[in-house]
């Protein structure tokens, strides 16, 4: 191809006189030579993926899910193999090879890098897809689903610290700095591990919840007096969704450091407590009959626990405390809000009498000296 453009060059110069193509810088010709080839195999990899998506879109839908996936790296990958390929032809100088070919070599470790982080991914896709989370026993699938995610991502940090570090020594001007962050050696190195350090605890924080599930997604959590779901677990933090859709957003380290509540550990189905105050001369049977018909007719009972209880005395009133179950946090907590609802109005409208009272005492009048 080189010697072919040269004969076409030369022809011209003989023809054209000072207007031929003698006149092109030989590096020119040869960064003209690779921006054509990497242009060719960018036209190839869409030509091939968009015809791939035509005809095997309807047979193969998940194999073209994959390809849409891993599309820009075998993108990437076929321009550099097209690069690689044509440097060795290009006319270039000696200053010119060197440059181009430091930046094939960090361009492959990128793409090592990079091919590392979609296998990882599609990997982890694949083996979630025996599980889903929209359903009412979904506890094995929150666990695959945590282990997963926290996985992928200490997979994910490792990898790009490493191709991070193969990076930097491409070049002899930072080649220091990349063995640092291997080694951890000198006053970078140092610097670089104090400043990783918040970093690295988080990795193992996650590692270990990864193994141990104190969480999982989708988990009902109580954590400093607010109760929500975790809707995402990252490398550094967990985000919860709150009640009232509000985010709180707890570093990855509380959950191994600090006690918190978790509603769903082991099971999605709770047991709602609702509490009552009523006045001393209540009839507790017929209320405690009441309760018992109240949470046996209601659609979000889920038929294991319910009893009424007298659980305390104060000064003005009893406590009354009915225990329900039901199948998930969200129907425990409805549960609660309609027994509580109907018990009140029952005791307004059959026994008014039941409702605490304030009892005074009589004032007695000074008597006159």
């Amino acid at each position: 191809m080189l010697d072919a453009f040269n004969r076409a060059r030369d022809l011209g110069a003989q023809g054209l006189g000072a207007q031929g193509l003698s006149w092109i810088p030989p590096n020119a010709i040869g960064f003209a030579l690779i921006a054509v080839a990497i242009l060719i195999a960018f036209t190839l990899h869409n030509t091939v993926v968009r015809f791939l998506r035509r005809h095997l879109g309807a047979r193969f839908p998940y194999a073209v899910s994959l390809l849409g996936t891993a599309r820009r790296v075998t993108r990437f990958a076929l321009m550099l193999l097209a690069a690689s390929a044509v440097l060795p032809l290009a006319p270039l100088d000696q200053n010119a090879t060197t440059i181009l070919g430091k930046s094939l070599l960090l361009g492959t470790t990128v793409l090592i890098g990079w091919v590392a982080l979609v296998a990882a991914e599609l990997a982890a896709d694949l083996y979630l897809l025996r599980f889903r989370l929209d359903t009412e026993d979904n506890l094995l699938a929150r666990k695959h689903v945590t282990q997963v995610r926290i996985l992928k991502r200490a997979v994910d940090t490792l990898v790009i610290v490493i191709a991070t570090g193969f990076a930097l020594m491409t070049f002899e001007s930072v080649r220091q700095y990349g063995v640092s962050l291997f080694a951890s050696a000198g006053v970078a190195g140092l610097v670089a591990g104090l400043a990783a350090r918040p970093l690295l605890s988080s990795l193992i924080a996650g590692v270990q919840i990864a193994m141990t599930q104190p969480i999982r997604i989708d988990d009902a959590v109580v954590i400093e007096n607010e109760s929500g779901r975790v809707e995402d677990i990252t490398s550094t933090y967990v985000v919860i969704r709150l009640w009232d859709q509000r985010r709180l957003i707890v570093p990855l380290t509380f959950f191994i450091e600090k006690p918190f509540q978790n509603w769903t550990r082991e099971q999605a189905s709770l047991i709602g407590t609702v509490l009552v105050y009523v006045d001393f001369t209540t009839p507790v049977e017929r209320v405690r009959a009441k309760a018992l018909e109240l949470v046996k007719a209601s659609k979000l009972w889920d038929g294991n626990v319910a009893s009424l209880a007298v659980t305390d005395v104060k000064e003005s009133s009893l406590e009354l405390r009915v225990l329900a179950s039901a199948r998930s946090a969200s129907d425990a907590f409805n549960l609660r809000c309609e027994v509580r609802e109907k018990l009140i109005d029952f005791l307004q409208r059959e026994i008014p009498s039941s409702l605490p009272r304030v009892r005074e005492a009589a004032i007695v009048p000074d008597r006159p000296a």
